[in-house]
């Protein structure tokens, strides 16, 4: 059984940061430096909600030499559905929630 998607303020920070740009692929660091979540606690949510049905994720390679290959995340369409509920179930808005807690 799926457990629920966790509406904790990281796991929303992320989505809020997912919403901004909804069909592009980022990486993990990428998210970790836009949203200050740091890899200890940004990697289990990407990997709870690709295992929700949330997220989808793929390797991505690289056009440099010795650079080895990594994984990037976007929202599914019923990620995108649920990110944007989210967004608007909240009192305020994702994006002021993202500066207050990095203020």
């Amino acid at each position: 059984m799926t457990r629920l998607p966790n509406r904790s303020t990281q796991t929303l920070r992320l989505l809020a940061e997912l919403l901004g740009s909804p069909r592009a692929w980022q990486h993990g660091y990428e998210l970790s430096k836009a949203t200050g979540l740091k890899s200890g606690t940004l990697y289990p949510i990407l990997m709870r909600l690709a295992d929700q049905g949330l997220l989808t994720s793929k390797w991505e390679g690289s056009d440099h030499p010795g650079v080895p290959p990594r994984h990037v995340y976007r929202l599914t369409p019923d990620g995108l559905a649920y990110a944007r509920n989210q967004a608007e179930s909240e009192p305020a808005p994702l994006g002021a929630r993202v500066s207050r807690a990095k203020s």
